[in-house]
């Protein structure tokens, strides 16, 4: 061996224990910082300042945002260590208009809850009252109003249950411009056709159809009365195929009456 290359063993020593310093003093170092943190998070956890002091609420129409906190359970004397996001979750989906939730934790003291609800797609006419419809065939009964609704149809005679469940879905298949052209749906069963329906439009036209292909029918409407005497109103069968009938004139009708009154005497 080259004599400039060994290294005495005396001469090792020293930096071999310099190493060994080193390493142990970023042990210690390390260690000193976890338990420190340790501290830090259980005086957190501990204290007032890990309370939820921000709650905040998005996509919520129908339910206002103090509906939805607390149904949450969420308060200011909530900690934000014990918060389940699922059992929060499940508690909002127990609301009937209700389609999701979605809760997120913003550390170090936030909850957000994002919702989607159902949507409305008509009203049931009950007494002197509307009670909302939903997307998902439910009756709202808490929500009821006395003010007649916008543009969304007014039911009659339906119940919760598989009638109520197609005629909603057979509604939210219609396109805009027909289903803000209904001005109600009647509930009419017949011994033949247990899904029978009459409407009554806004232009004044009755259509009797079966829940059975009323949406793939009812789509032909606007094509359907513009072939038809706008002054001349009457029925718009959709139940086999598509025929007219034109309303009896309540003036003849009337007159023929007397007739007979006169004739009798």
């Amino acid at each position: 061996m080259e004599k400039g290359k060994i290294v005495a063993l005396e001469d090792r020593i020293p930096k071999l224990k310099e190493q060994r310093r080193r390493k142990a003093n970023r042990r210690l170092v390390l260690l000193l910082i976890l338990f420190f943190s340790m501290i830090v998070v259980v005086a957190y956890s501990q204290s007032p300042l890990s309370h939820v002091k921000y709650i905040t609420v998005k996509g919520n129409e129908v339910y206002s945002t103090s509906e939805l906190i607390k149904v949450s359970g969420i308060t200011e004397n909530t900690n934000i260590w014990k918060v389940k996001k699922s059992d929060i979750s499940s508690k909002l989906l127990k609301l009937s208009q209700i389609k999701k939730a979605d809760i997120k934790i913003n550390w170090p003291n936030t909850i957000q809850i994002q919702v989607k609800e159902h949507k409305q797609v008509a009203f049931l006419k009950q007494d002197t009252n509307y009670l909302p419809i939903m997307e998902n065939g439910k009756i709202i009964r808490d929500r009821k109003t006395e003010i007649i609704p916008g543009n969304s149809p007014i039911l009659f005679e339906f119940k919760e249950g598989a009638v109520l469940n197609l005629m909603v879905k057979e509604l939210e298949i219609l396109p805009s411009e027909i289903l803000n052209s209904i001005s109600e749906i009647h509930y009419s069963p017949k011994k033949t056709d247990q899904y029978h329906i009459s409407l009554f439009m806004n232009d004044g036209f009755e259509v009797s159809a079966t829940l059975r292909s009323f949406a793939e029918k009812m789509v032909h409407y606007p094509s359907i009365i513009s072939q038809l005497d706008p002054n001349k109103k009457g029925i718009i069968d959709l139940e086999v195929g598509s025929y007219f009938k034109a309303f009896e004139p309540e003036v003849e009708e009337n007159e023929v009456e007397k007739d007979k009154g006169e004739g009798e005497g």
